[in-house]
């Protein structure tokens, strides 16, 4: 067997394709990209910090890198227009969460979260479709935490609804190119520790509490079923959540 970061053998699921992941350095896309290229893909990473990105390319086996906002539109339409050959996939992790109440909203900060949420996969999609074969794969996260209305989620709540439908329609849009989303819960992340700090640990053991897998989504998880809609050519336009039943499990 491959082993982690070293191109995949005989049967591997992505044996000489070009994955590309934006937001690549850490977490659920470093482990995305590690798994990728033990399917045999050559793998670009992005992001913002070019050590975090050479540290991780050094990890994964990655075979480039390149540091830029992907919200700069103009940044990343060069970005695509500039990668030689082909590129099969392309899996986007970039963005995070705002949770406030609506006395509190900070329109810039929502702003943000509109621009990471719905206008940053549009403009990925645009950029890169015509670059990829038929079959190849868009794969962008969302969640499943604020699907249920809830103080504090004025922002989250229409952005998590929305992504489904925009990554449905993106799928018709772009067909024979297919387009995925991952709604992910709490992932044992480094973002998560920079989030929760101190109570880090006191929400991963309530998550094994109360989890009916009975332990913390990592992202090795995620990754797992991203690489998984990559090899899955008829897979299109679906939603599919990994967040350990984090939405239904009372308590979390």
């Amino acid at each position: 067997m491959a082993k982690p970061g070293s191109p995949g053998g005989p049967g591997a699921r992505l044996q000489g394709q070009t994955v590309v992941v934006i937001g690549g350095s850490s977490g659920i896309g470093r482990e995305t990209a590690r798994m990728a290229r033990a399917e045999g893909a050559d793998v670009v990473l992005v992001g913002r910090d070019p050590g975090r990105l050479r540290d991780a390319a050094s990890d994964v086996g990655a075979s480039s890198t390149e540091a830029f906002d992907a919200t700069d539109p103009d940044r990343l339409q060069r970005f695509f227009d500039e990668l030689p050959g082909r590129v099969d996939h392309v899996m986007t992790t970039a963005g995070g969460n705002y949770y406030t109440r609506l006395a509190d909203l900070d329109f810039a900060q929502a702003q943000q979260q509109v621009d990471d949420h719905l206008w940053l996969p549009i403009r990925i999609a645009r950029a890169a479709a015509g670059r990829m074969p038929a079959g190849g794969s868009l794969v962008f996260m969302g969640g499943t935490g604020a699907r249920l209305p809830a103080l504090g989620l004025v922002v989250s709540s229409p952005l998590t609804v929305a992504l489904p439908a925009l990554i449905a329609v993106l799928a018709l849009e772009l067909a024979p190119v297919r387009a995925n989303l991952i709604a992910a819960g709490f992932v044992d992340t480094p973002l998560s520790a920079r989030l929760l700090g101190g109570d880090l640990q006191r929400r991963r053991d309530q998550l094994r509490d109360s989890l009916p897998i009975e332990r913390v989504v990592q992202p090795e998880d995620v990754a797992a079923l991203a690489v998984h809609l990559m090899a899955n050519t008829a897979v299109t336009g679906a939603t599919y959540d990994v967040d350990g039943g984090q939405q239904f499990a009372a308590g979390t």
